[in-house]
């Protein structure tokens, strides 16, 4: 499929299932219809050129090719099952004991064919494709008669198929597997695995919902809502649009599906690891809860489904239960950087304002469901609250879990570290490599929304958009160093004059903006509202849009009720959170001060970190001489000065191993 077609293609999607307010949506442009370069096209580069490879070969690696081909003996349990800790093991009905995240490989396997499908966009890799290809072969061939897919539940633990959806991620693997069966459709026209998964669906679609008969559940970790919504999109058919409502629906509705198959499969409710719904969100009806609970990479794909539920219904009691939820975690649970979660032994959340630096959980996966949220709420039209947070966690809390060169990754990123806390290479738990990847490689959706007749501008930065509106063709052209410098411009190409408005955000950050069209400048008090500046005119060729955000360097304090952070600042410049490093800070990062007078300068690095700006002052250290007689004394610490340099967050750990640090002493 040429790139001219697979824009065709990608530009179906969307175009059903609009049962609610269809004028009132923001559909994301299509991957192929947004080229990025820049900032972001060197990270797409890095991903299509090494991390796409990297996580085909990896799960190869991890035997994971083994489980799926029906042609090869059963590789068996390859990864142990969770082992219970002592009070946990005197319970016959322990459910950690159950699970190994071996059953997961299908959606490690959905997450590297959607990353290479992006990929192909970017660059022609045809023995990927071949290896690709392969791997949807297996699973037509593994596929029943009745539609039902999983490698686990077919080859490792057969017979048990939809026994226990609260902790074994049947649907979830599913929803994975339909997302990279969109994606290389519209990557490369080959519907194989596309028709798979819709068969897989019809089965699902038969097992599950609100007729008699039809078992009432869901899976515990949400993530099918939303790839359901994708495949609607994309094939037009309105069941699968209610099967994801269905899901949303369901979640949390009493008599609690998990009691009831739990006693089903002789187990008892109360022994389950994690002690309460909360967990996997399904303590309430989604319309009543209003605190993020629980792990966070499923609160953010529930989260994600409802927001496009929403949409495609314009179902406001949803939204304002998704209001409620946003700004809970906006103001009690949410890193600077834009990281969410900050314990292991939940991989979620625990209680307000307790945001620990150095023991940050902060799974990868998590801020990219960030972002999959703030985009998903921006479909039901353009709002900085949600585009802001996208930014951040893109720029941020996301980027950081992939090397620079693509290649090595962070489960959990922390906002402080001694020196060991390094990249590796892979994970028993693999999800958030091709996690990263997928957004990574599909960075250009996230640009840009189009309406009937809008296109909203929620990320900045040199790319091309293409799209159709009032059935006109029409490209904009934005030129910018984005994120290092504020200034962007942007050319409208139109082959006929079109009437339409355009939305261009203007961050929080941004203390001082100026907004010109075709030479003329326009009073940003007078067009912005929900921190967008919206532009209704008949565009024409050329017509040119130039915004200069104030690209100004500030001192960030934490809530005083986030105890951690009492006494301390960081440090930012636009979208952008910085660090120190050991490498450049002679380590000990914990003595260093910055005064809240000292003047801090920005200085463009190009030889560095592939290109940043790199912040620098003059601070004091406190001197560890003469304290050879103990660890107290009367008297402080000596201190000196001490010369200060900041890189972007998202670049750390990229040259020497050492210490890291975001919230710095303030004197």
């Amino acid at each position: 499929m040429t790139a001219s077609q697979a824009a065709n293609q990608a530009a179906k999607v969307g175009q059903a299932a609009k049962p609610g307010k269809p004028g009132l949506a923001f559909r994301p442009l299509p991957v192929p219809q947004v080229d990025v370069r820049g900032f972001w096209g060197d990270r797409v580069d890095a991903v299509a050129s090494r991390t796409a490879d990297i996580l085909y070969e990896r799960c190869v690696q991890a035997r994971m090719l083994e489980q799926i081909d029906p042609d090869r003996p059963s590789p068996g349990v390859v990864i142990p099952f969770h082992s219970p800790s002592p009070d946990e093991a005197a319970s016959p009905g322990f459910t950690g004991s159950t699970v190994t995240t071996q059953m997961f490989w299908d959606s490690d396997w959905g997450k590297t064919i959607e990353t290479a499908a992006y990929s192909l966009y970017r660059r022609r890799n045809d023995a990927l494709e071949a290896k690709i290809d392969a791997v949807i072969d297996m699973y037509g061939k593994l596929q029943q008669p009745d539609g039902y897919l999983s490698s686990w539940y077919q080859r490792i633990q057969p017979g048990l198929r939809w026994t226990n959806l609260r902790d074994c991620h049947e649907l979830y693997c599913a929803g994975h597997l339909i997302e990279g069966a969109v994606a290389y459709y519209q990557a490369t026209g080959k519907r194989k695995l596309l028709d798979i998964m819709c068969r897989y669906v019809d089965h699902i679609a038969d097992t599950f919902g609100p007729e008699s008969g039809k078992k009432k559940g869901y899976c515990g970790h949400e993530e099918i809502e939303l790839a359901l919504v994708k495949l609607s999109r994309v094939t037009g058919q309105q069941k699968y649009m209610d099967l994801a409502k269905y899901f949303i629906d369901q979640r949390g509705q009493q008599p609690h599906y998990f009691d009831e198959e739990a006693r089903a499969r002789g187990a008892d409710p109360k022994a389950y690891h994690f002690k309460t719904y909360e967990y996997n969100q399904s303590h309430r009806p989604v319309r009543e809860q209003d605190k993020v609970v629980g792990h966070a990479v499923r609160a953010m794909y529930l989260f994600s489904g409802m927001a496009d539920i929403a949409t495609e219904y314009g179902d406001d009691t949803l939204r304002v239960a998704l209001d409620r939820l946003w700004d809970d975690l906006t103001t009690k649970n949410l890193y600077i950087t834009g990281g969410i979660g900050p314990s292991a032994h939940n991989e979620g959340f625990t209680a307000d304002y307790d945001l620990p630096n150095e023991t940050a959980y902060a799974e990868t996966c998590a801020s990219v469901g960030l972002v999959f949220w703030a985009s998903r709420m921006l479909g039901m039209g353009p709002n900085a609250r949600y585009a802001d947070m996208m930014e951040r966690a893109l720029y941020n809390g996301s980027i950081s879990g992939l090397s620079l060169d693509g290649s090595l990754f962070f489960y959990e990123n922390p906002l402080e570290s001694r020196g060991r806390h390094n990249r590796w290479k892979w994970h028993r738990c693999p999800c958030c490599p091709p996690n990263i990847g997928r957004m990574v490689a599909s960075i250009g959706s996230y640009f840009y929304s189009l309406s009937e007749d809008a296109l909203a501008v929620h990320l900045y930065g040199d790319s091309t958009a293409r799209f159709e509106i009032k059935g006109r063709p029409a490209s904009l052209i934005q030129t910018s160093n984005y994120p290092w410098d504020g200034a962007v411009s942007i050319r409208i190409e139109a082959e006929a004059p079109v009437e339409f408005t355009l939305h261009l955000r203007v961050p929080a950050w941004c203390g001082k903006a100026a907004l010109k069209v075709n030479g003329a400048s326009v009073d940003l008090d007078d067009v912005t509202s929900d921190g967008y500046a919206a532009i209704r005119r008949e565009w024409r060729q050329g017509d040119r849009v130039e915004l200069d955000l104030e690209m100004s360097i500030a001192r960030l304090f934490a809530n005083p009720e986030v105890r951690q952070d009492i006494g301390r600042v960081a440090l930012s410049r636009g979208p952008l959170i910085y660090c120190v490093e050991e490498t450049d800070n002679a380590g000990q990062l914990h003595r260093i001060t910055l005064p809240r007078t000292a003047k801090i300068d920005a200085r463009a690095e190009p030889d560095l970190l592939g290109g940043v700006v790199t912040l620098s002052a003059t601070g004091s250290r406190e001197a560890a001489e003469n304290w050879d007689n103990g660890l107290y004394r009367t008297d402080p610490p000596a201190t000196g000065e001490a010369k200060l340099t900041a890189v972007p967050y998202f670049a750390w750990d990229n040259r020497e191993p050492g210490e890291m640090l975001v919230w710095l002493r303030e004197g």
